[in-house]
């Protein structure tokens, strides 16, 4: 029998139902039984309107209803259905609404501008994309404006007053009756794209099934009636899953239309929030924010942090204003590989990142792909229920797998004899700003067509607040010395995601490589850290 590349062994799958985590429904059925089991579970988004609740009931009826419209307009069962909007009401809508059409949702980042949000809609298939006509500083118009030709992208929906020529206004699309769906566990129902050491974003590929077992995995230690806040965006795999967490689980929620610390330390304080996440930007932001103003915090039992480098000294001043910190760790092809918990002792919290989530494996492995030594470092390969099934580029599949379906994370870290993984360093290129992946291949061929820099590299550089911050390492053209101005400039031209765009610039002679040619970017990292290091004052 031939194995498809990233194909688990079917055994497997026995574990997983036994567990409750392996299910044999789509996302349409277990959001319906949702809203009849929790009618009333209340979802609140914090923005510039204020205060706007729902109810899982409401949120449901509205996505039915939706999702009519949509068919009416002619998208169909595995039409892929994409969006770029801020946390809000109708966000939560279109979640309901895709999985009952049977459709794929493909929530996209509000930072990524016309430069990948092309090349996502393209590489997609999307047949719609609905966008706000303006949120804060972003003109989302401009952006569909300067689109490459999407002969396949049939319906370009526009929420706002302001609704351009060839696009149709979300209030005023067509009443239709939603037929009967045949949806199937397997069916590809969440695509999100990443940035790794591709040039370009990678779609990844979720089903029914992985996306409930990973919110299945949730169920079993969370109240269900405890309120939860999420600091993320909608377009990332961890504000996809708080919204999944309400419109399959029940469970209550508060999500910000953009992060403010100040005002969640308000509604941590007001709700009494048990549960959040983010990076340590988010935390040091909201200690910072309810000391100055006077807001307790302490009913945060669990705060899961991760996403980048976790400072200790940060998670020990947790503790001394009563939360409990837990690392984590996962990403968009595997959302929650491992976690601490609030039980943890300290020392564990402080310096791994949990335990494997239920019914997921970890392996550690060499370049070849053997297992190595408890407590040794190498690559970390992870497989369970909630595994994404493949990218949408399948070539790159071949190069992210091993036999029996284990995932190649691409990051560095140790198994421990109990059980904990500590995540050391990362195998791919890659940075990782304010919680966000950022391709230093993407950002490096950017790079090249600023004028007068004829080879860059791009690495993190430590930030207090963001984790890292990109700087652009550049040999430019004799005579010339090109500014972070003249770089600022370009991006904004090329309409690449400001995420993506240098904030420190160093002009160099040479850069540190192998025999063969190669930058050696560790070395380039050491070399720059201590330079930073020895120009600072004192």
């Amino acid at each position: 029998m031939t194995i498809a590349v990233g194909e688990m062994p079917g055994e497997l799958e026995a574990g997983w139902r036994a567990a409750g985590l392996w299910q044999d429904r789509s996302l349409a059925e277990a959001m319906a039984s949702a809203a009849r089991d929790r009618p009333q579970a209340p979802l609140h988004f914090f923005g510039a309107d204020g205060d706007r609740k729902t109810t899982l009931r409401q949120v449901h009826e509205q996505g039915l209803k939706l999702a009519g419209s949509f068919h009416a307009m002619g998208l169909r069962p595995g039409d892929t259905i994409a969006m770029q909007l801020p946390n809000g009401l109708e966000n939560a809508v279109l979640f309901q609404a895709a999985a009952a059409l049977g459709c794929t949702l493909l929530p996209i980042v509000h930072i990524y501008g016309p430069h990948e949000l092309g090349h996502i809609l393209a590489d997609s298939g999307a047949k719609a994309l609905i966008v706000p006509d303006r949120w804060r500083s972003i003109d989302y118009l401009d952006r569909l404006a300067r689109l490459p030709a999407l002969p396949q992208l049939r319906h370009r929906i526009v929420m706002g007053d302001a609704v351009p020529e060839g696009a149709i206004g979300f209030g005023s699309l067509p009443a239709g009756t939603l037929p009967h769906i045949e949806a199937t566990p397997d069916a590809l129902a969440l695509l999100l794209y990443t940035s790794g050491t591709t040039a370009a974003p990678k779609g990844v590929r979720h089903t029914s099934r992985s996306i409930l077992a990973e919110l299945n995995a949730q169920r079993r230690d969370r109240p269900s009636d405890e309120y939860g806040l999420s600091p993320w965006p909608s377009g990332h795999i961890a504000g996809t899953l708080a919204v999944m967490g309400h419109a399959l689980l029940g469970r209550p929620m508060i999500l910000l239309e953009a992060w403010d610390a100040a005002l969640a330390a308000k509604l941590v304080d007001r709700f009494k929030v048990r549960e959040m996440s983010g990076t340590p930007f988010h935390l040091s932001g909201l200690m910072e924010a309810a000391e100055r103003d006077g807001f307790d915090i302490s009913s945060i039992a669990q705060f899961l942090i991760g996403a980048t480098t976790v400072p200790p000294a940060l998670v020990a001043a947790s503790e001394a204003v009563g939360i409990r910190c837990c690392r984590c760790y996962g990403s968009t092809e595997m959302p929650t590989v491992s976690q601490c918990n609030p039980e943890d002792p300290l020392d564990k919290r402080l310096a791994t990142d949990g335990r494997a989530n239920p019914c997921v494996e970890i392996r550690i492995v060499d370049d070849s792909g053997s297992d190595l030594p408890t407590g040794t470092e190498g690559e970390v390969a992870v497989r369970g229920a909630e595994r994404f099934a493949g990218y949408t580029d399948l070539a790159l599949d071949a190069a992210s797998f091993l036999p029996g379906g284990w995932f190649l994370t691409g990051d560095i870290g140790r198994l421990e004899q109990d059980g904990f993984l500590a995540i050391t360093d990362r195998k791919k290129d890659i940075i990782i700003r304010g919680g966000e992946n950022v391709s230093s291949r993407e950002v490096e061929e950017l790079l090249l067509q600023v004028p007068g820099i004829r080879e860059a590299a791009a690495i993190g550089i430590p930030h207090p607040r963001l984790g890292e911050q990109i700087c652009a390492v550049v040999l430019a053209d004799d005579g010339v010395s090109p500014t972070i101005a003249d770089i600022d400039r370009v991006f904004r031209d090329l309409g690449v995601a400001r995420q993506k765009t240098p904030e420190a610039l160093v002009l160099r002679r040479d850069l540190p490589r192998t025999p063969s040619g190669k930058v050696q970017k560790a070395e380039l990292r050491r070399e720059i850290a201590g330079d930073l290091a020895s120009a600072e004052p004192g």
